[in-house]
């Protein structure tokens, strides 16, 4: 039998591949999770023909992976989001992501960390400057709850790959992986000196991909008086491209710091960090100077 479209068969890979195969839709779907909305914007970001942006865009709609906003009445004028389709494909965008650093780029090593004049780190430093999309995550309550405190100058945005305590998965060979263990020294550094973030006007906020009743067990445990927020979606990673390894079933976000104003701008960025303690003196420093 011969098919016409990989998308007639009985396979759910192939009738995936019929929407997303094609790899200028994916990049479309990556831009998009990341804030970049508007056709200028995207064949701007993307380098693409304005026919072949068109007529991905035109398919991601019709597939609802994509919808269409309109913006402006005149002249007539769209933005495009992710649909919950779309969303569901942000776990294949971080997948392809951690298998392009660690086979790709890497040496095909499992690391939670990178060296600092990588690839990888290039493309962390390089957010400073731009903003945060508008997105919320679950607190340690499932409540949602938006990554830039609306009650500070600053927040430090501190991700880290999550909590032996509360995820016996992790434990087996968790010590082995470079730049994993740390997070509860982190998250402790970070309790200690949170009355002299709170003087520099800056609120600190813990992003993880751990799951809610996890944070907040561990919150609970380390007695932890700042928002522990789950990225189990991988949202945040999607939309910041920041760095993943994937260890014991589940993607892990990378220990990162980023400095984010109240206007949503990233104003400072500490990765990779091999020193998770005097990574919050150096936080500490940055917003006490900006």
């Amino acid at each position: 039998m011969k098919y016409t479209r990989i998308g007639d068969t009985d396979c759910s890979i192939a009738q995936a591949l019929d929407v997303v195969g094609d790899w200028w839709t994916l990049l479309v779907v990556r831009d998009v999770a990341g804030g970049v909305t508007r056709f200028s914007e995207l064949a701007a970001e993307l380098g693409v023909s304005r026919k072949v942006l068109t007529e991905r865009l035109a398919m991601l709609v019709d597939r609802g992976v994509l919808e269409r906003r309109q913006y402006s009445d005149r002249p007539a004028r769209f933005e495009y989001h992710l649909t919950d389709a779309g969303r569901g494909l942000l776990p294949v965008l971080i997948a392809l992501q951690n298998w392009g650093a660690q086979h790709v780029m890497g040496d095909g090593t499992l690391t939670a960390t990178s060296e600092p004049a990588s690839a990888e780190a290039r493309r962390v430093h390089a957010l400073v400057g731009t903003g945060l999309p508008a997105l919320t995550l679950p607190d340690a309550d499932r409540a949602p709850t938006d990554p830039v405190s609306a009650g500070a100058k600053w927040t430090v945005l501190y991700t880290f790959p999550g909590s032996p305590a509360v995820d016996p998965g992790l434990a087996p060979g968790w010590s082995d992986v470079p730049g994993g263990p740390g997070c509860t020294l982190e998250a402790r550094t970070f309790r200690d000196r949170l009355p002299e973030f709170a003087a520099a006007d800056a609120a600190v906020v813990g992003v993880c991909t751990q799951r809610p009743e996890q944070l907040a067990r561990f919150a609970e445990l380390e007695s932890l008086p700042f928002p522990l927020l789950s990225d189990q979606a991988l949202q945040l990673a999607a939309a910041l491209r920041l760095p993943t390894f994937r260890a014991a079933g589940a993607d892990r976000l990378k220990r990162a710091t980023l400095i984010v104003d109240a206007a949503r701008t990233i104003r400072g960025v500490l990765y990779p960090v091999p020193d998770p303690a005097a990574s919050v003196d150096e936080a500490l420093r940055i917003v006490a100077g900006l």
